[in-house]
């Protein structure tokens, strides 16, 4: 931890926790909104050789024609980051801890404790049957009532595989500290692939709900031309175009039954994402292209 960084009380704190999914790079793409435009200092950062299993995420290793030049090893941080207007928040960022669960929960209550923490809000994002021409879902845990409430369109009860934040999440309630987990609803077919308006979506429902302010015109445009590439894609192909014709009747059907914003699960005989994987292939690798060709460009 830092002593030389004055963190005030009572800031909202904000987590968006790399784990086994993320469907549409949603987090990383809002991680790399906040690091790479906003201010920001790093208070703590948690011990590798205790929360991190080595073999399954190996780290990076820059070699240099002949020797090891530099490595980057994974991290997971607390940052002191401020928005756009100067408004400071903490910000726990990197990856899901491989061991230690109950000790890292802990070590958070700790901190909740020593920096007087006003409330945890956490992104996560998963796969869902819904389509690319509605906005994006989202699913609301945690114990603000009044936040599920005005946000939250799909309500299941099922069992699912856990995270951490579910665990920081239930801890939290426990012990009587505002928590609040956003779940996003990303449309199945793109899971796979960095979907701008997901990262749109999640910037947004953070933004309202702690009233902080984010950069987001740069993926607002990316949104636009990805959206412009995908109605392109559906015109080409005639099975996709019913993938999501279907989707969006299914869509229709549950919101005038039951007025949920979001589509639920239902069995229905829709090719799924491997089946078009091959037909999207070709509009990713020119999206990477196009995206790289611009990036030497502007160098």
């Amino acid at each position: 931890m830092n002593p030389d960084i004055q963190v005030p009380e009572g800031l909202h704190l904000f987590a968006a926790i790399s784990g086994f999914t993320d469907a549409g790079s949603a987090m990383q793409q809002v991680t790399q909104q906040i690091l790479g435009n906003l201010d920001f200092e790093t208070i703590a950062t948690f011990d590798n050789d205790q929360l991190l299993d080595y073999r399954s995420r190996r780290p990076v290793m820059f070699f240099e024609q002949d020797h090891i030049e530099d490595y980057q090893p994974a991290s997971l941080s607390l940052l002191l980051v401020k928005d756009e207007v100067g408004t400071q928040f903490l910000f726990l960022n990197g990856y899901e801890p491989d061991f230690k669960w109950e000790a890292f929960a802990s070590s958070i209550e700790v901190l909740f404790s020593y920096f007087a923490i006003r409330d945890m809000t956490w992104l996560h994002a998963i796969p869902f049957p819904i389509p690319h021409t509605r906005p994006v879902g989202v699913t609301v845990s945690g114990n603000q009532k009044n936040v599920i409430a005005k946000f939250s369109e799909w309500k299941p009860r099922t069992q699912v595989p856990g995270n951490i934040m579910h665990l920081l999440e239930f801890r939290l309630t426990q012990a009587d500290i505002p928590s609040t987990g956003f779940v996003l609803l990303v449309p199945h077919y793109l899971s796979d692939s960095e979907y701008p308006q997901a990262a749109v979506s999640g910037i947004e429902l953070i933004s309202g709900h702690l009233g902080l302010v984010f950069p987001t015109d740069e993926l607002r445009d990316e949104g636009v031309a990805f959206t412009r590439r995908i109605t392109q894609q559906m015109a080409e192909n005639q099975e996709l175009s019913r993938m999501v014709e279907s989707l969006e009747t299914s869509f229709q059907s549950e919101k005038a039954s039951n007025g949920m914003g979001a589509v639920k699960p239902r069995e229905r005989e829709i090719p799924d994402a491997d089946q078009i994987a091959a037909e999207l292939e070709g509009y990713l690798a020119s999206h990477q292209k196009n995206k790289l060709e611009n990036d030497e460009d502007q160098d």
